[in-house]
């Protein structure tokens, strides 16, 4: 097993990228890019452990694609995440990259490894062939460098190269100004780096998002209680009673949840917001449904439509169904026609047949964001 370990940094908020879907979420047939990527590296066997650094937001979706990778939360900047990850790095040496460049080949990362010990930093760089002006003095190109990743460096030498204040953006250039060596090695031009949308149209290695519809089903029942209003789907509801509840108690709001985070594969409701969790005691539903449906997008999903039945012996909800559409559909970001509310009731039978409470199943469908038709 080679003395190497690769960190993947992966913790970024896609800032520059200027979409609602960021980056490393971008779908590539059914996969994330992050594991994409990683997955890639991960069969050259070059390595003796990947370590991905994520957001906090971020991490524990994560983990639920792959158990073979060692996830790190990373920082507020790149430098902090890195250094974050370097504390769980043991081998002698670490190839630093991102995840943003994302068709890296075998033979560029041997070829890096190739020269280890040459110096504390192997730099891969990419060559300047057009007319280059710094403060209106034309300067000779043949100075100038690309520099790229993945990097190779000592480890004990970038770790002490990070212990300080000043941010720099490669590892090269905190290893370079701790008094160590670097030594620049011809890149490639296929590890090119997404930072902006444009950057799509010049990474040959990624395929198109898979077109496949994902499902979820959420189930939710709340007992009336006789303090407090009465909201359902994000609507006021004229009624003498309200309901038991941690929140305010939308049960519909709270099925739709369940529903999307399960066609997203994200756990449910409970797990999300606890309702031991004195941050969401009496909160409005529509906040929390507002932060899932950010997550959603932010993880490469589009909401395609979403269907609700609302059981109830009382209040009667007819006239309120097509107000529940447009403040649903408003939440959700899309069009009040794929937005659907059914109400029934269950015939006199059981808690709700009693009217002591109200249940409601919904349903929701997402499918990944398409980056290929930007």
């Amino acid at each position: 097993m080679p003395n190497l370990t690769l960190i993947l940094l992966a913790a970024g908020s896609s800032s520059r990228f200027e979409l609602d879907a960021k980056k490393q979420w971008l779908r590539i047939d059914h996969k994330p890019l992050w594991q994409f990527v990683a997955d890639k590296l991960q069969k050259t066997a070059l390595f003796e452990k990947i370590i991905i650094t994520s957001s906090s937001d971020d991490i524990e979706f994560m983990k639920t694609y792959s158990a073979q990778f060692t996830f790190i939360q990373g920082g507020a900047s790149r430098q902090e995440s890195l250094k974050n990850a370097l504390e769980d790095v043991e081998s002698e040496y670490v190839l630093v990259s991102d995840i943003a460049r994302a068709c890296i080949s075998e033979n560029f990362l041997k070829n890096i490894i190739a020269h280890q010990g040459l110096a504390d930093c192997i730099v891969p760089y990419l060559k300047v062939h057009d007319t280059v002006v710094y403060n209106n003095e034309t300067i000779d190109r043949e100075q100038i460098k690309r520099v790229q990743t993945p990097q190779l460096s000592r480890t004990n030498i970038l770790k002490q190269a990070l212990q300080t204040h000043k941010e720099f953006t490669d590892e090269s250039s905190a290893i370079v100004s701790f008094g160590g060596t670097r030594e620049f090695i011809l890149g490639e031009q296929n590890a090119h780096k997404i930072t902006y949308i444009q950057d799509l149209n010049h990474i040959p290695c990624l395929k198109a998002p898979s077109h496949d519809i994902l499902s979820g089903t959420g189930f939710d029942v709340h007992a009336f209680d006789d303090k407090g209003a009465m909201f359902l789907g994000g609507v006021k509801i004229e009624s003498d009673f309200g309901f038991k509840a941690h929140s305010d108690g939308d049960v519909a709001i709270h099925a739709l949840i369940d529903a999307l985070l399960g066609a997203a594969g994200m756990g449910d409701i409970g797990m999300m917001f606890p309702d031991n969790d004195n941050a969401y005691k009496g909160i409005d539903s529509k906040e929390l449904l507002q932060r899932v449906v950010t997550k959603i997008y932010n993880f490469g999903f589009i909401i395609v439509n979403v269907d609700l039945t609302i059981a109830a012996e009382k209040p009667k909800i007819a006239t309120y169904k097509l107000e529940m559409r447009r403040v649903l559909s408003e939440l959700l970001h899309c069009e009040a026609s794929r937005v659907n509310i059914k109400a029934t009731t269950t015939e006199k039978l059981g808690f709700i047949g009693r009217g002591e409470g109200v249940g409601v199943i919904a349903n929701a469908n997402l499918k990944y964001f398409d980056w290929t038709k930007i």
